[in-house]
């Protein structure tokens, strides 16, 4: 897994690289990029919304089936599940707008996490010597984070650039790529936070916790205000997932550099603003209107088709039916007719047969 982040991770830092090269702050660069993916899922994002929309229609009428088959789950199950065949509405259609940004903030991770492999794309084999010069280093070396190497010489890297050389004496890195290193270092300072330090490593005065605590409050909101607005009837694990989601997402804010948490909050703010806004157009009572709109269209269709068959040749074709059938209509008319007369002649002779002399 690894190795596939740090390809997605190596992709997004060109991106990242790219939005802090415009605005020379880290966290303003983020922000670039949430926005940048948000437009490149918005169709998914459009689908999702629609499928919340029309399983908020279709929840009266899968309660209406829950009642009318209480004893039998088995067929009710069967029945919602041509009720969604049959109004075209998936229950997993929504799943992966959902699944996206988790598999972004990974990726945001590992470019964090490795600013000098994964976004100033620097040699790995130039990184692997600098962190093993640092690492033989006496009192400083057992200093190092070995899992945040690469972002303790990014904070460190004015200190620490004497000390990074080959086995020859030569600096490890060229002057381009130094300053780079320096450019890069000096904008991930964002309204007084560090987003390279991780708040469960950092001091209460940091104030570094706001990160996971907002990235936990911003998604409970979301979620709650969304799931009102579509009418979404929050049942069994649907609750438990307003609740743990979130969590999990302040987990992982909490014991990552800031970076990567503030990429969350921006994510679920700006989504949240984007729901809002495709609310409007995709709302339950709008996507309703609109499907009864379409089945008014395809019947006037089917109507239309039936009215294309009388035509010249079906009329013509109708009246050679009618002279055939006539000569027979009446015909039947005239054995019924002789059928009555000889009915009434036979029980006359038997009459007479059975009369006694």
């Amino acid at each position: 897994m690894d190795f596939i982040f740090n390809i997605i991770g190596g992709i997004f830092g060109y991106i990242l690289w790219g939005a802090f090269y415009l605005v020379n702050n880290y966290g303003i660069a983020i922000i670039l990029f949430t926005i940048a993916i948000k437009l490149l899922l918005l169709p998914f994002s459009i689908k999702q919304q629609k499928s919340m929309a029309a399983n908020a229609r279709l929840q009266v009428k899968q309660r209406e089936i829950m009642d009318r088959y209480k004893n039998d789950r088995v067929k009710a199950n069967e029945e919602v599940q041509k009720l969604m065949a049959k109004e075209n509405v998936s229950p997993t259609s929504g799943c992966f707008p959902m699944i996206a940004p988790m598999i972004v903030m990974f990726g945001v991770y590992y470019s964090v996490r490795y600013p000098l492999t994964n976004t100033l794309h620097i040699a790995a084999e130039k990184v692997s010597a600098a962190m093993n010069s640092i690492a033989t280093l006496p009192g400083i070396g057992a200093g190092i984070n070995s899992q945040y190497g690469e972002i303790s010489i990014f904070r460190y890297f004015n200190f620490l650039q004497k000390y990074l050389v080959d086995q020859n004496g030569s600096p490890l890195f060229s002057q381009n790529e130094v300053d780079s290193i320096n450019h890069f270092a000096g904008g991930f300072n964002f309204c007084g936070l560090d987003l390279l330090a991780t708040p469960s490593q950092s001091s209460f005065s940091s104030m570094m916790w706001l990160i996971p605590v907002l990235c936990f409050v911003t998604s409970v909101i979301s979620m709650l205000v969304m799931q009102k607005l579509n009418g979404t009837k929050m049942q069994g694990c649907m609750v438990l997932m307003v609740v743990l989601m979130p969590l999990f997402s302040a987990w992982i804010a909490y014991t990552v550099p800031g970076a990567v948490g503030f990429y969350w909050i921006a994510s679920t703010i700006l989504g949240f603003v984007q729901s809002l806004i495709m609310y409007i157009f995709y709302s339950p009572s709008i996507i309703e209107a609109r499907a009864e709109a379409s089945r008014v269209i395809l019947r006037r269709e089917q109507e239309a088709e039936y009215e294309f068959i009388e035509n010249e040749e079906f009329d013509a074709a109708a009246a050679a039916a009618s002279e055939t059938f006539e000569p027979v209509e009446r015909k039947t008319k005239n054995n019924k007719k002789s059928k009555k007369k000889s009915g009434k002649q036979s029980n006359a002779s038997d009459y007479m047969g059975k009369k006694k002399i």
